[in-house]
């Protein structure tokens, strides 16, 4: 019996839309199930693209590999929207002592993570305006995506191709033959789940994040900033403050104590009164990263005709367009997956 489609998604946060847009490149006919669900990672995500581990002040895992891919391919879908979502930035490192300001020439002469750090001043930036008494470094080829806006768009794209379905789907409502898969009428021989926390997978460590939202026209600055959390400038002086990271109670959403949190990492990087004195106490939202135990993402097949594209944690901008090529090669071309990534690193540990 001849099937309708290539591949069935499931899910639509980044792991999902960047998946079906990569196999669509590739010709394959894609169909995408979803419905919003609360305490979602992708609604509340801050988009942020940085190649530097910053605790540590070391190169992510492949970064340089990963940016490659990553600007290209969000560049391609600001081309197919016809939309800015692609917004590079520097990042200022403000230095908590003088052992981290001493620390930061070392770290540039790293051959890893050194061609991502600048020490000179950065022009257009005010030191003034924030906690910087032991000076700052910055993290260079930054970014955010507007991680709303592409799913917004991606939204209205497949619902003009018919190939959105607003619909939930649980494992019961799948019809597994021989040739593959078949969901409410839709066939193929791979079913892809991408539903991040909602997933239930050995490796998996669902994590809530919350992240507030303020006006704070005093600044001024259009480079994101970092000591012990981030502040990132979103446009018009709207800033993204970030970000927590709680393991109990992850389903709970915005948190009083969340809340307190991103304010204390505010008045680490900014002086003066908090944003409640000032009158702008800001919105906090909340989202549960699907997140693993080893910080990798969890790729590969997990029954017949069924696999998932997980684990992204935060850092599913940045990661996602590799890991959606990685598992489209291997499901479609048999090419082996990297053991760093493969999910039975833990279904079989």
């Amino acid at each position: 019996m001849k099937q309708t489609h290539d591949i069935i998604i499931i899910g639509r946060g980044i792991a999902g839309v960047v998946l079906s847009e990569t196999l669509h490149v590739m010709g394959k006919r894609a169909v995408v199930f979803d419905v919003p669900k609360a305490n979602a990672a992708s609604p509340a995500a801050a988009g942020i693209v940085n190649p530097v581990a910053m605790r540590r002040i070391i190169a992510s895992w492949r970064a340089a590999e990963l940016l490659e891919l990553a600007e290209p391919f969000y560049r391609s879908l600001e081309r197919e929207y016809g939309q800015v979502l692609w917004h590079p930035l520097p990042l200022v490192r403000l230095f908590a002592n003088e052992r981290e300001a001493q620390d930061w020439p070392q770290r540039m002469r790293d051959p890893e993570v050194g061609p991502f750090l600048s020490d000179g001043a950065l022009p257009g930036f005010d030191a003034d305006k924030f906690n910087a008494p032991h000076g700052y470094g910055v993290v260079k080829r930054c970014a955010w995506l507007d991680v709303e806006a592409m799913r917004e768009a991606h939204r209205s794209k497949w619902t003009a191709m018919n190939a959105l379905v607003e619909h939930e789907v649980l494992p019961t409502d799948m019809l597994i033959t021989e040739d593959g898969v078949e969901v409410f009428g839709c066939s193929a021989p791979w079913i892809v789940w991408c539903n991040g926390p909602f997933a239930t997978l050995p490796g998996l460590v669902p994590t809530r994040g919350e992240v507030m939202t303020l006006h704070l026209p005093e600044l001024a600055t259009e480079a994101m900033v970092h000591r012990n959390g981030f502040l990132l400038p979103v446009g018009n002086n709207n800033y993204k403050l970030g970000s927590t990271f709680a393991w109990a109670d992850v389903w709970s959403g915005p948190s009083e104590s969340g809340r307190e949190e991103l304010l204390r990492k505010l008045m680490n990087l900014t002086p003066g009164p908090s944003p409640k004195e000032r009158g702008n106490g800001g919105e906090v939202t909340a989202g549960v990263r699907p997140a693993s135990r080893d910080r990798r993402p969890l790729l590969g097949q997990v029954a017949p005709h069924q696999a998932v594209f997980n684990g992204l944690g935060s850092r599913g901008v940045l990661l996602a367009p590799w890991c959606a090529q990685h598992l489209a090669a291997h499901l479609f071309n048999a090419a082996p997956l990297d053991p760093e990534v493969d999910q039975a690193r833990f279904a079989t540990g």
